[in-house]
């Protein structure tokens, strides 16, 4: 899990959302189930973790035009 939530922070960080935001377009989740899983009280399924991991790939950070 822990993993999973350093990736999940990583990706929003480098296309500038939250982790909650990116939560809810990948999966439609609740706003405060990123705070959920981070403190340990619930954790995803793995149809979930995977729809969000195909979310992160197939949205990946834009690059800058230099």
């Amino acid at each position: 899990m822990e993993q999973l939530i350093a990736e999940i922070a990583a990706y929003a960080r480098s296309v500038n959302k939250t982790p909650q935001a990116v939560l809810r377009a990948a999966i439609g989740a609740g706003w405060r189930e990123w705070d959920s899983w981070k403190a340990g009280t619930s954790s995803p399924t793995m149809a979930r973790v995977d729809r969000l991991r195909d979310y992160m790939a197939e949205n990946p950070p834009q690059e800058d035009a230099a």
